[in-house]
């Protein structure tokens, strides 16, 4: 049924109007115009394409008979009231949609909540190793992969490109150079084949690595549970251990910013957590975050520093732990790059 279709054959104000006549979207419809401004958070909750079938439905609903919208808020009501506890799970959420939606968005949308990180197709393709997403690309037309390119964000198809081979890029290039307004069928049939052919395989085959999940680990630990589950895994297990040695990234790590990433994360970062954090940092990471800054910013934090007297060692921790954190989403968001002595070995989270 197409967006309130059913609403224009039923004539305005029908006394016999029949509740079971309306659909699920039709109803929830019904309950946000009675609601009123109050149904204000409820519209912020839904995504674009949740909204635009919405309000598509809200402006064919004609008038609606007072007793269907009696019924519609009993109804509500009826089962707000009778739930006694709440249990989320998968199968109730897609049961509850269907009712709502056709079945294939309904699809969509659980193959969205069961999939990997990112709100829809494009943020998961953000998010997937540029090599493993070139080399999928290479094999589909030029103009398919500008429609991709162009949806994704720019340090996210610069990547892609310059795994490209070059001829291809280059033609790449000129189609999206070119690049008209893409329809919404065109597009949906693109979402559609990268999430059958390429999303979903990546989620059955991707495996994350156990020393890379251990190392995630042991950076939120503090310095004392660290040193000791190092020794002990120094004694049974050497190699595991220097391999989550090798994955950590650690508040020294930072030294590996470049002067822009260091003063995207000045930009962002709590001051007073920086001074308590580099109480304790070596001197080339101070002189990294000084050389960075305003001859009187640099005053400042010296003098904010010194000005803290005595810390305890689990507060600079938790200071240092709140700036790798920082600096892992400002990454995780292309806002900056993290890289190892190798400048063209990045690290991706």
């Amino acid at each position: 049924m197409t967006p309130g279709s059913a609403v224009a054959e039923r004539p305005a104000l029908n006394a016999e109007a029949r509740l079971e006549n309306y659909s699920g979207v039709e109803r929830a419809a019904i309950l946000l115009l009675t609601l009123g401004d109050q149904a204000s958070p409820l519209m912020e909750a839904l995504d674009d394409d949740e909204l635009r079938e919405i309000s598509s439905v809200m402006s064919g609903l004609g008038a609606v008979p007072p007793h269907i919208v009696e019924q519609v808020v009993a109804e509500f009501m009826s089962r707000l009231s009778q739930a006694g506890f709440v249990l989320g799970s998968f199968e109730q959420t897609e049961r509850m949609l269907l009712g709502i939606f056709p079945p294939d968005r309904v699809t969509t949308i659980m193959e969205e909540l069961r999939g990997p990180a990112g709100r829809n197709v494009w943020d998961k393709l953000s998010h997937v190793n540029e090599k493993l997403l070139a080399g999928y690309l290479v094999n589909e037309y030029p103009q398919t992969v500008a429609v991709v390119l162009s949806r994704l964000p720019a340090t996210s198809a610069s990547k892609i490109l310059a795994e490209l081979p070059h001829d291809f890029a280059v033609e790449v290039i000129n189609r999206m150079l070119t690049l008209d307004t893409v329809s919404r069928d065109v597009l949906q049939g693109v979402e559609n084949t990268l999430r059958g052919e390429f999303i979903n395989s990546l989620t059955r085959t991707t495996r994350r690595d156990s020393h890379e999940a251990m190392a995630e680990i042991f950076n939120h630990l503090d310095r004392s549970s660290e040193a000791k589950f190092f020794a002990r895994l120094d004694e049974r297990q050497q190699t595991s251990a220097e391999k989550i040695r090798a994955l950590m990234f650690v508040f020294e790590d930072l030294n590996k910013l470049d002067p822009a990433g260091v003063q995207t994360l000045l930009r962002q970062c709590d001051k007073a957590d920086l001074a308590l954090a580099l109480k304790s940092a070596s001197e080339p990471l101070r002189a990294l975050f000084f050389s960075n800054m305003s001859e009187r910013g640099a005053k400042l934090l010296r003098e904010d520093m010194q000005a803290m007297g005595p810390v305890r060692a689990r507060d600079v921790d938790a200071a240092q732990m709140r700036l790798v954190t920082l600096t892992k989403e400002l990454a995780a968001r292309g806002e900056l790059m993290l890289a190892s002595s190798n400048a063209e070995d990045e690290l991706i989270y």
